[in-house]
């Protein structure tokens, strides 16, 4: 079953998974901050109801693994089931061995750390090809049958999981170091990711273009754009292929280039903005949002 996944990307994913879960119980739980995503429900059962957020994370995300197997593909599916059982894991673990560090009199250090660790620990799970399940799973289904694109959808869930909890247990204060938390994880992770732009410009150049631009065509669902170059050294006319494709979908890019050339040079651009087809009009050259 774990056929074709790579050894360092389950260590990674779980290393993050144990980051991030270290960041929520030490910091989040012992302040009272709440999160966003299904991390952030499993802290409002916590803080309401007592329920050890291991176990509520975990059912909490067992209906959308049966969902996942067809959006995500095998492997990332594969990596999220690590990701999503690790964070689970070591919540159990680190909640029988905390570390007292009351900070409720300085919650600007409090918030800090559970930015800081939470986008540490989420970052380096997407950076090796995992997701924590949940909100993304979630996002994926919305953007294929309603339109909306991932970022939208995800904001506004945790805009709603942080809501809940300013009207149930949180106060204006710990309401406000949870945003500063939120905030501040979301930097941590666009900077893990090498970036803060929702898209990625890549130029490939490979003795195996045809092959590579079928390949992402047919696994990921993007367009490839054959373009004519001519090498100066050479004095050789090449083909050179350009692609657009999601921040967090360039990792899973670069694997299925090297999957067909390991060889291949490729250069990795920031978009700033990209209007088109997958990003802002669907296959019928619709307008995917207002």
């Amino acid at each position: 079953m774990l056929s074709g996944l790579k050894v360092k990307n389950i260590l990674f994913i779980l290393l993050g998974a144990a980051i991030m879960s270290f960041g929520l119980v030490n910091f989040n739980m012992q302040n009272k901050l709440a999160e966003g995503g299904f991390t952030g429900i499993a802290l409002l059962f916590y803080f309401l109801f007592k329920w050890d957020p291991s176990y509520s994370n975990l059912f909490l995300n067992i209906p959308l693994f049966f969902i996942g197997w067809k959006l995500l593909g095998r492997n990332t599916f594969l990596y999220t089931i690590i990701g999503t059982v690790g964070v689970s894991i070591f919540l159990w673990i680190f909640q029988r061995y905390a570390i007292e560090m009351p900070l409720e009199s300085d919650l600007t250090l409090a918030a800090l750390f559970a930015g800081v660790l939470t986008g540490i620990g989420l970052g380096v799970i997407f950076r090796y090809g995992g997701t924590t399940g949940g909100v993304d799973i979630i996002a994926r289904l919305v953007q294929k049958y309603a339109g909306w694109n991932m970022g939208k959808t995800m904001f506004l869930f945790d805009a709603c999981v942080i809501a809940l909890s300013l009207v149930t247990y949180l106060n204006y204060k710990q309401a406000m170091y949870t945003l500063v938390a939120v905030f501040i994880g979301a930097r941590v992770i666009d900077f893990i990711l090498e970036g803060a732009y929702s898209a990625r410009g890549a130029m490939i150049i490979s003795e195996k273009n045809e092959q590579i631009a079928a390949t992402i065509m047919e696994e990921m669902d993007r367009g490839v754009t054959a373009l004519r170059g001519y090498g100066s050294y050479t004095k050789s006319e090449r083909e050179v292929l350009y692609c657009v494709v999601a921040k967090n979908e360039i990792v899973r890019l670069k694997n299925v280039i090297t999957s067909v050339d390991p060889h291949a040079f490729v250069s990795i651009t920031i978009v700033h903005d990209v209007h088109g087809e997958g990003f802002t009009l669907d296959e019928n050259k619709m307008p995917l949002t207002d």
